[in-house]
């Protein structure tokens, strides 16, 4: 399942999302034991998992910072061309991380297929590793007095 905005959310619908995302937020955080709950649609009941919710208050607080928001199944697999745009990388250098053994893949055919969760994983673990060399960076600026 992929949902496809047809366009970023106007001022009044992230104003909207962000008054509901923090409702949401704070209902959570207040039962947490909480495994469903009870939702009114237009005077139809829906039962909806915890999950849903979280997921919902995620979208709602993404929609409040005005992004559009696409929802992708974790087992999904991709091109490279979608793997690429979601790093923010060329194709070609995705295709060098795929051959060096970077990021699992699979063929079909000839074309390469990413699995979301490895790309999410690879994305997690480079977001470390940087956030590991900026946390070096730092400490040696303040070592050396560089006013940092």
């Amino acid at each position: 399942m992929t949902a496809h905005p047809q366009t970023l959310p106007d001022t009044e619908s992230s104003n909207l999302a962000r008054a509901s995302a923090e409702e949401l937020s704070r209902l959570l955080g207040q039962i947490p034991e909480a495994e469903r709950a009870r939702v009114q649609l237009d005077g139809n009941d829906l039962i909806l998992p915890r999950q849903a919710l979280a997921l919902l208050r995620d979208l709602l607080v993404e929609m409040a910072q005005g992004n559009a928001v696409t929802i992708v199944p974790t087992h999904a697999e991709m091109t490279t061309q979608e793997a690429a745009n979601i790093l923010n990388v060329s194709r070609p250098h995705l295709v060098k991380l795929l051959e060096d053994g970077e990021i699992p893949f699979s063929k079909t055919g000839t074309h390469r297929r990413i699995r979301y969760q490895d790309l999410m994983a690879y994305r997690d673990k480079r977001d470390q590793e940087s956030n590991a060399a900026l946390d070096e960076l730092v400490s040696l600026a303040q070592e050396h007095d560089m006013g940092y």
